[in-house]
């Protein structure tokens, strides 16, 4: 049988062959876990530095703000410490005082009762129920005991009323450095009465004075002596002796 069936279209192309050298496209390969695991530690510590540095700035300006707060203003600093010097200041004064309360004492006031007594070389009495003593002590009425070493000013005052004919009047200063021991003549001082025979209203008087500065020890011993008890004024005032420590 004979096809009669004829059509005028054109046949379909033929499809094209691929050899080896055409290039194949593929898709991109996704990021690895290493990868996006480093980069959130990453972001993850730049937001903990960010967050412990916003905390950190909190924290100092509290503390400065406090700070400000307690501190005084210039003026009430340069206040404070005026006060603070002037405190130190009395406690160092009130320090010396107490200081200086310790030391030793005599201020000695002459015997009235001792006025009628005749003798020579005879030592001075004190009045010790009239006269100061502050560590040292009265032995016999005569002697002054010394109860702290250390460097002492002495003074005499002795007065006479009387002169004597053979001998130029003298007060002497005697010290020993025991009881037992020898005694020596620490000062001594002279005076001598005016010719005129005196009156009651114009007595004749001179006075014996004298002041030193002596080395003592604890158990030294001192005390004052004349040459006739009856030649000395006891008048009050008149004759005195004393010490204190420097």
């Amino acid at each position: 049988m004979i096809n009669t069936y004829h059509t005028s279209a054109a046949p379909p192309p033929v499809p094209p062959r691929h050899d080896g050298s055409h290039p194949v496209l593929f898709p991109a390969p996704l990021p690895s876990r290493g990868h996006s695991k480093s980069l959130i530690q990453f972001l993850v510590g730049v937001v903990l530095l960010h967050l412990f540095l916003s905390i950190g700035g909190f924290i100092y300006l509290s503390h400065i703000g406090k700070m400000e707060k307690l501190s005084p203003p210039e003026g009430k600093v340069s206040s404070l410490l005026s006060e603070m010097q002037k405190d130190l200041s009395s406690e160092k004064q009130r320090a010396l005082s107490s200081e200086k309360s310790y030391r030793a004492l005599a201020s000695m006031v002459v015997d009235q009762k001792s006025r009628t007594k005749t003798s020579t070389a005879g030592y001075l009495q004190w009045d010790t129920e009239h006269s100061v003593l502050r560590n040292i002590s009265s032995f016999y009425k005569s002697w002054l005991t010394i109860e702290k070493s250390g460097n002492y000013f002495l003074y005499s005052k002795v007065t006479f009323s009387k002169g004597d004919s053979e001998r130029p009047l003298s007060s002497r200063v005697m010290l020993r450095k025991s009881k037992t021991a020898m005694e020596k003549v620490a000062m001594q001082a002279y005076c001598s009465l005016d010719s005129h025979k005196g009156s009651v209203s114009i007595p004749r008087l001179c006075t014996a004075s004298q002041g030193e500065v002596v080395a003592l020890e604890e158990g030294n011993q001192l005390s004052v002596r004349v040459q006739d008890l009856s030649l000395v004024d006891y008048d009050e005032g008149a004759t005195a002796f004393g010490m204190y420590q420097l």
